[in-house]
């Protein structure tokens, strides 16, 4: 305790060098003489608490920056092992993470993978917005309504005894209120759909944002999404035809009706949400075609696996 008190008669002593101090410790008497019901009084003290909220408010955010890139990043994989088929109650995220899934970069041109950039700490959302790692979108390509695409997208890879047994591909687009951003998982053969997952949409409660309701979530287990012959435009479809090889998958107005010929490439549509499934179809579609990462999956499909 005296040490202590040590300490602040020196960092007085210091500060009663300063002119300013000086000047700031005579108007704080000064002010603190004034009756209570002194107009000028009233106005400093609501000042003094002001500047020390926002001194609070501001060493506040910057300690708590750590932890809330943690939690964010956490979270993030919750979502991915969620998509994956692997989250489990009670597991150690991190460590179901590191064990069965690798991130990888992508260059969405060419469909190769990227070397020389750490896959774990690459931003996809940030490069979108940096014009140096990103690319403009020509409108009549852009029917995600997005703009912009960043050229290297982050894939995850799915692990199983040394083969990849499911790969994570990171999709967004535009809804009826907002930018939904979310996981498709499919299976090794680039082809059928294991899962999908929007993490971060702010569409109407009970209408669009049934995108997060997991019994609308299930029905895209076992779906496909490139044609295998040549699609015609499906009744009820909400994209027109397909050629064999191109993005057939798409929500339907109504329920899918498995008895007939393509229900294979058919979703259930969010009742009463037209436009935010409209969004759904053609997110998806953008990101499994050529602009996606059509020409990533070309080059790992394969029947047994993919090698990593």
């Amino acid at each position: 305790m005296p040490n202590k008190c040590k300490h602040i008669e020196k960092l007085n002593a210091t500060l009663e060098q300063y002119e300013q101090y000086r000047k700031f410790i005579i108007y704080k008497d000064k002010v603190l003489a004034l009756g209570n019901d002194s107009l000028e009084k009233t106005i400093a003290i609501a000042v003094s608490l002001c500047l020390v909220c926002a001194v609070l408010v501001s060493f506040a955010a910057v300690a708590l920056k750590p932890l809330q890139v943690d939690n964010k990043a956490a979270d993030m994989k919750k979502n991915i092992l969620d998509v994956a088929g692997l989250l489990e109650e009670g597991a150690d995220i991190n460590a179901a993470f590191s064990d069965k899934i690798e991130a990888k970069l992508v260059d969405l041109e060419t469909g190769d993978y990227v070397e020389g950039i750490n896959a774990d700490e690459y931003d996809q959302r940030k490069a979108a917005k940096d014009p140096a790692q990103s690319i403009l979108i020509p409108k009549d390509k852009d029917i995600a309504h997005i703009r912009v695409k960043a050229k290297y997208a982050k894939v995850f890879l799915v692990k199983e005894a040394g083969a990849v047994k499911s790969i994570i591909l990171p999709i967004n687009g535009y809804g009826l209120w907002s930018t939904l951003y979310g996981f498709l998982s499919l299976e090794a053969d680039g082809q059928t759909v294991q899962s999908i997952n929007f993490y971060d949409q702010q569409e109407t409660p009970g209408l669009g944002g049934e995108v997060v309701n997991p019994n609308w979530r299930a029905l895209w287990k076992g779906k496909k999404v490139y044609a295998e012959t040549d699609q015609p435009a499906l009744d009820k479809g909400m994209i027109g035809e397909a050629d064999i090889g191109e993005p057939a998958l798409s929500l339907i107005k109504g329920t899918v009706d498995t008895t007939k010929p393509g229900s294979q490439y058919q979703v259930d549509g969010l009742a009463g949400a037209t436009l935010t499934s409209t969004g759904v179809t053609n997110l998806v579609r953008y990101w499994t075609s050529n602009e996606g990462f059509a020409p990533y999956l070309k080059k790992v499909r394969t029947v047994k696996g993919v090698k990593s």
